[in-house]
C-alpha cells in the first residue's frame, strides 16, 4: 500500500468518526438506544475493509440479548477492531487506556468497562459493573490472559472477573437463571494469502515493549490479512458454579480451537459481509 493510499484510507476513518461520534455521544447520553451499540460495530466494519483485514468465524456465537461474559486470547491492538465488527460488544480494559489520545475516547463510546489494576478494590468494582451489565444482557468481552502475546502460545487465563458472570444471576434486575461463559480464540493464520511463520507474528500482534509506531508502519504496508474467530462451546454458569474451575475450561477450549487454527483453515467458515462491511438492508435488519 502506497504512503498516498494509507493517507486516503486513515482520511476516511477520521470523517467516519467525525460523522458517527455525534450521533453516538448523543446517545449514550439520551440511553441505551440501538444507535449506540451498532455505531461501533459499522466504524470497525468500515476500517477492516479499508486496509484489507478478512475476518471469518466459526461456532455458535451468542443469541442476540444473551448475556455473556467471553473470554478471549489476546494478540494485537486489531482484536479490538475484528470482535468489534461482529457485533455489538463491550470490552473490559486496563484504566490507562481512558486516558490515551482518541483510543480512550473510542473505548468510552463503546461503553468499555475500566480497571485499575493499583487499587485492591478494583476488582470488586469492576465485578459489581459486570454483573450489572450482564444482567441488563450485554455480551461483554475480557481478555482474559491480561496482556498481549504473540499467538504463538497462549498464557493462563485469569478468573478473578468471571465471578461477576455469578454474581450477575443474583442481580435484581437479572431475568436469567444462568449467563453464558463463551470460550473465543483469535488466530491470525494467514497474510497476503500465505501462512503467517512465527518470525512475522510480530508484524501483526503487538505485545511487549515493543514501540507501536514501526508496528503500524508495518502493518499498513505488508498487505491483507486474514483473522479467524473461533466461538467456543460454551459453559454455563449458575449461582454455584465454580469460578476457577470453569475458567479453566474456558481457557482449555480457547488452547484447543488455537491449536486446530495452526494445523489448517478451520472448517464450516462463516465469512464476514464483503469487505467487511454490511449492506444497507443488512444494517436495517440490524436495527429491527
Amino acid at each position: 500500500m502506497t504512503r498516498f493510499g494509507t493517507a486516503l484510507r486513515l482520511l476516511a476513518c477520521v470523517l467516519a468518526f467525525a460523522v458517527l461520534v455525534g450521533p453516538q455521544w448523543l446517545s449514550l447520553r439520551l440511553g441505551r438506544g440501538r444507535v449506540a451499540a451498532h455505531l461501533p460495530t459499522w466504524f470497525h466494519r468500515l476500517f477492516l475493509a479499508l486496509f484489507s483485514v478478512r475476518v471469518t468465524q466459526s461456532g455458535t456465537p451468542p443469541a442476540v440479548g444473551e448475556p455473556a461474559l467471553v473470554l478471549a486470547n489476546h494478540v494485537s491492538w486489531l482484536d479490538i477492531l475484528v470482535l468489534g465488527s461482529l457485533r455489538p460488544l463491550s470490552f473490559v480494559a486496563k484504566s490507562e487506556i481512558a486516558g490515551w489520545p482518541l483510543v480512550g475516547l473510542l473505548a468510552r463510546l463503546q461503553r468499555t468497562i475500566f480497571i485499575d489494576r493499583a487499587r485492591r478494590a478494583a476488582t470488586a468494582d469492576v465485578n459489581a459493573a459486570l454483573a450489572e451489565r450482564l444482567a441488563e444482557g450485554d455480551l461483554i468481552v475480557l481478555f482474559a490472559e491480561g496482556t498481549t502475546g504473540d499467538g504463538t502460545r497462549l498464557l493462563p487465563f485469569r478468573s478473578s472477573l468471571v465471578g461477576a458472570a455469578r454474581a450477575a444471576i443474583d442481580a435484581e434486575t437479572n431475568s436469567h437463571t444462568r449467563i453464558r461463559l463463551q470460550p473465543l480464540a483469535i488466530a491470525y493464520p494467514r497474510r497476503n494469502g500465505m501462512a503467517v511463520t512465527r518470525s512475522e507474528r510480530p508484524d501483526i500482534a503487538w505485545y511487549g515493549d515493543m514501540d507501536l509506531a514501526p508496528h503500524l508502519s508495518v502493518f499498513l504496508s505488508g498487505g491483507p490479512i486474514d483473522v479467524h474467530v473461533v466461538w467456543g462451546e460454551p459453559i454455563p454458569v449458575e449461582s454455584g458454579t465454580d469460578r476457577k474451575r470453569a475458567t479453566a475450561m474456558a481457557e482449555a477450549r480457547v488452547r484447543a480451537a488455537l491449536r486446530r487454527n495452526r494445523s489448517g483453515r478451520p472448517e464450516h467458515t462463516q465469512p464476514q459481509p464483503a469487505g467487511g462491511l454490511t449492506s444497507a438492508a443488512g444494517l436495517r435488519s440490524e436495527l429491527a
